[in-house]
């Protein structure tokens, strides 16, 4: 059975780069798996990526090569036996604010006695280059289990998260994390705050010994948090990198560009 290369870089204290997927398409899935980075998340929580899709890009991910993961709308244990049986090499699971939950999609992509993920199907065996019994015996040591950390709730609980068995990364989502910090009446925190709840994710893995990630918008910050101790980090997005690459085009042409679609 071929083993999960991303999980073996994060056991052994090195960072993994990879990227988000948000485009629906199997051809887009294909190129980006031969762009050099070594995992993909196809993003179900936020873009319309129906199942079947889903599963074909898995396939066309790990036929590059290149680890496919899937970021399930919530951490219910039917998303998540769904994405794995549709041939995702591992999960990211948003909004995980309390042990329960955390416990719940751990348990939810565990097979027996570890968890409760029902035995069936044959596509993961495949991108795993292996039997579908094969497969049963070692998915619970090779699939990736990375937990996302989004609210101030969620960070005071890192420490009793963060040590549960089973989990092989955390996850930062900066812009839910940011939006979840709001005071009543609306107003952001300082940047210097938001550093501050990024920083305490980081201490509590390190004291935990669980790698701990975030996503990225620029390589630079991606070098600046590799060298602070974070581990599993994504830059930007397929859309991203395509929108942006196009504004600047036609900004060296003299274009006019819509600027609306730098949010993205």
């Amino acid at each position: 059975m071929k083993s999960n290369p991303v999980k073996k870089v994060l056991q052994s204290g090195r960072p993994s780069v990879g990227t988000w997927l948000s485009f629906g398409d199997v051809f887009t899935a294909r190129l980006m798996a031969r762009t050099g980075f070594p995992w993909l998340t196809v993003d179900l929580e936020h873009s319309p990526i129906d199942w079947q899709t889903a599963s074909l890009m898995f396939a066309a991910i790990a036929d590059s090569g290149c680890v496919p993961l899937a970021r399930v709308p919530r951490g219910d244990h039917d998303l998540i036996k769904r994405v794995l049986d549709g041939g995702a090499m591992g999960i990211v699971v948003p909004m995980v604010n309390t042990v329960a939950e955390a416990k719940a999609a751990i348990a939810a992509a565990k097979y027996p006695p570890q968890g409760n993920r029902s035995i069936g199907g044959s596509i993961p065996a495949q991108n795993f280059q292996t039997s579908s019994g094969e497969y049963y015996e070692r998915a619970n040591d090779e699939v990736l289990v990375i937990l996302q950390t989004e609210s101030p709730e969620g960070v005071d609980n890192a420490d009793e998260i963060y040590s549960l068995p089973g989990i092989d990364a955390i996850f930062v989502g900066p812009n839910d994390l940011l939006w979840q910090m709001k005071s009543p009446d609306g107003t952001s925190p300082t940047p210097e705050e938001f550093e501050a709840m990024l920083q305490r994710v980081l201490a509590a893995g390190k004291r935990c010994g669980t790698p701990v990630g975030i996503h990225c918008f620029t390589t630079a910050d991606v070098r600046k948090r590799i060298d602070e101790g974070w581990q599993f980090l994504a830059m930007q997005s397929e859309l991203k990198m395509m929108v942006s690459r196009a504004q600047e085009i036609a900004a060296e042409l003299g274009l006019e560009t819509d600027s609306d679609l730098a949010r993205y």
